[in-house]
């Protein structure tokens, strides 16, 4: 299963250290045995987004783990592919970038045929530059965000709605980020996705699952609050909240998190993991770590 990543961090930026391999439980050990392709965004000062990325296992890139290893930003995304669709090359490496934003994707979406002739109908589909359902489902968030003068939120909503109304899916669970805001998605509750809010004057800075380790000596330091999602609790802190099948969660500058409702409560053409051919199956299995 694909492990997701995001921070939002609030208005002033923050430094963090993604291990890469030097952590016991780095995402180079990780990647062994997800090797199809890993990912970090962060944002400039200028709001512009960044991506370090690679198509292959972290363990064969060094150079990539060193040039990745300290960032500084507002927000943060990082992914760890297991691919389901599209092969193992740089355009299909999580996270993908369009309009200014960065989004994250895990789960599976079919009918690809029929998704495309919408992104066409919607003018985007130019957007797309590799063969992932992701990228695919990202574009149709930017055609309705352009749709309707920038509002991501909505725009999350109806895109992710016609694809629970139209295509078959297994899931549709992720991250997108801007310089300011932070959404996450969980749809419907095939995978888990969890949200934290650390308050300022609590300690913290070390954060780690099976598959990403986050440091950051500045924000222990400085009490700074934060808002991370996470496919898996990072550690042991009790305030962990798994989001509800559906929920749409909005995290901005001030990290005040809203909560929306804004998908159908079944997907329409749901599938199982029976359903998918093998590749794909074997994507979305959770991965025991020894």
């Amino acid at each position: 299963m694909c492990r997701l990543f995001g921070m939002h961090a609030g208005k002033t930026p923050v430094a963090a250290t993604f291990w890469l391999l030097t952590a016991p439980d780095s995402l180079a050990r990780q990647s062994r045995k997800e090797a199809d392709g890993f990912g970090i965004g962060t944002f400039g000062p200028d709001g512009k987004p960044h991506t370090d990325k690679a198509p292959i296992a972290a363990y064969e890139d060094v150079q990539y783990a060193q040039a990745a290893r300290d960032l500084e930003s507002t927000t943060f995304i990082a992914h760890v592919r297991y691919a389901s669709t599209g092969a193992d090359t740089a355009v299909n490496t999580h996270p993908f970038e369009q309009d200014g934003r960065l989004l994250a994707h895990n789960g599976v979406v079919e009918d690809l045929d029929k998704l495309d002739d919408r992104l066409r109908q919607l003018d985007v589909y130019g957007l797309v530059k590799g063969d992932t359902d992701s990228e695919r489902v990202f574009a149709l968030i930017t055609a309705e965000a352009r749709a309707n003068g920038g509002n991501v939120t909505e725009a999350i909503g109806t895109a992710v709605a016609w694809v629970a109304e139209n295509l078959r899916l297994y899931a549709v669970n992720l991250v997108l980020t801007t310089a300011t805001d932070l959404w996450a998605v969980r749809y419907p509750d095939t995978h888990p996705l969890y949200v934290l809010q650390v308050a300022s004057g609590n300690q913290h800075g070390d954060k780690r699952t099976d598959r990403i380790s986050v440091h950051s000596d500045q924000m222990r330091q400085e009490n700074r609050p934060a808002v991370m999602v996470a496919t898996e609790k990072m550690d042991e802190d009790p305030n962990w909240r798994l989001l509800d099948s559906g929920e749409v969660l909005h995290v901005d500058s001030s990290l005040t998190m809203d909560r929306l409702f804004l998908l159908p409560q079944h997907p329409e053409h749901l599938i199982t993991l029976a359903d998918l051919d093998g590749k794909a199956a074997a994507s979305q299995h959770p991965l025991k770590v020894s």
